[in-house]
């Protein structure tokens, strides 16, 4: 793993352990994608007039085999907020239904949500999920406990992004399917996180990321919509894409009205073969299974260092590259976060959800074991604890935070 780092463009004097807000691009696939602009912009009529469609569809077509489904069931979209907004806006809601989705979801798409229905009069539903997780069997008995005969639609996370848990989100779907309620799956840290086929998840429409964890270029991500889905969608942007009389087409409509929304750089849709390559090169199957053994055992460390007991059951693969350490009560959360990132250099999300707080560590194949012993000794002296060998390794020429190593003037982040 240490030998792929030098493969990315992060700064090297980072601890980066937030691969799952932005992603990480490697040099080789930045590298196609900055080719992708530079022959754009050699000759553009040509380029988006003439050549861009069947580029876009060998990119389809290089993403439907590692998900596993047909490309013409798949359109390049900006990002998963895009397209969850796509389906929410597009969907005929009437005053009564209900949107059913769990209290772990992405606060932007929420927000999306929360729009549709305060202007449809549809209702919102947030089903609670309890934590610590006991059973994939257990989420879905809390979840479908909230299904009603006025949902009209479930809007689910794969893996969520503020506990990490990934969701049962076939049997889900199973259950959805045979109620003839529509399923939308929000899948922004799936792709490249884990194996996956689209077919076998069954979700009627599936938005993921590829600019996260399939490690493409910002800008690039896909709606996955089954034949019905397609014919409920309504483009977010009307252009030349749409109508019967469109000099833009593929002869579908749902390609035709996605695809050409007027102009715009493509090029991070059509690196996404480099970064899947780029994968297959690296063994990244082996690559992620060595990312989730170094997390599995700095949670476990993490959870001495804390007291506080990890959210994921044992014996079940509910988290894989990413996954939440619980934190005591904090005083200054954001605080703490700063302090971290300026006394330590190390750059990971803190989270406070449902009047808990967290740290959600992020593991790619940049990172190294030394990384998580440098963030697991930082986690130790902001807390407090002096336990033998949970103070890790420290960089020479570190700025430390005022105080550290003083249980005296060290500044109290926690909630007495």
């Amino acid at each position: 793993m240490s030998q792929l780092k030098n493969l990315f463009l992060l700064d090297p004097e980072v601890i980066f352990l937030n691969h799952g807000s932005f992603g990480a691009t490697p040099r080789p696939v930045f590298e196609a994608y900055q080719n992708w602009q530079r022959e754009l912009e050699r000759q553009p009529v040509r380029f988006l007039g003439r050549e861009l469609f069947p580029r876009l569809e060998h990119a389809r077509q290089a993403l439907a085999r590692t998900l596993h489904t047909e490309a013409d069931d798949l359109a390049y979209i900006p990002n998963t907020t895009f397209g969850v907004n796509l389906v929410a806006r597009s969907l005929n809601l009437q005053p009564g239904d209900e949107v059913l989705t769990t209290n772990h979801e992405y606060g932007a798409c929420d927000n999306a949500w929360e729009f549709v229905c305060q202007k449809t009069g549809a209702s919102y539903i947030r089903q609670p999920i309890s934590l610590p997780v006991r059973s994939s069997e257990k989420i879905v008995g809390e979840f479908w406990g909230g299904v009603t005969a006025r949902t009209k639609i479930i809007f689910i996370s794969h893996i969520t992004s503020q506990t990490a848990l990934q969701m049962p989100v076939e049997d889900i779907c199973t259950l959805a399917r045979g109620r003839g309620i529509l399923t939308l799956v929000d899948g922004a840290h799936a792709p490249g996180q884990i194996p996956l086929n689209v077919g076998e998840v069954g979700a009627d429409f599936y938005v993921g990321n590829c600019h996260k964890w399939m490690l493409s270029p910002k800008g690039a991500a896909f709606l996955h919509a089954c034949p019905r889905g397609q014919a409920l969608l309504d483009p977010l942007v009307v252009s030349w894409g749409w109508g019967k009389n469109s000099p833009f087409t593929t002869g579908s409509p749902f390609l035709d009205a996605l695809q050409w929304t007027g102009t715009d750089d493509p090029s991070a849709c059509l690196a996404v073969p480099a970064a899947i390559q780029f994968q297959k090169d690296h063994n990244w199957p082996e690559v992620r299974k060595r990312c989730r053994q170094l997390l599995e055992q700095s949670l476990e460390r993490a959870s001495q260092i804390t007291g506080m007991p990890s959210i994921y059951p044992q014996g079940e693969r509910l988290y894989h590259q990413m996954a939440v350490v619980p934190l005591p009560p904090i005083n200054d959360l954001e605080g703490f976060q700063k302090a971290l990132y300026q006394g330590y250099k190390i750059e990971i999300p803190a989270i406070e959800w449902q009047g808990r707080h967290f740290l959600r560590i992020s593991v790619q194949g940049y990172n190294s074991e030394e990384d998580l012993d440098i963030f697991l000794g930082a986690l130790g002296e902001m807390l407090g604890s002096r336990r033998s060998g949970e103070q890790g390794s420290r960089r020479s020429g570190e700025q430390e935070i005022r105080g550290a190593g003083d249980q005296g003037s060290r500044p109290s982040y926690l909630i007495s």
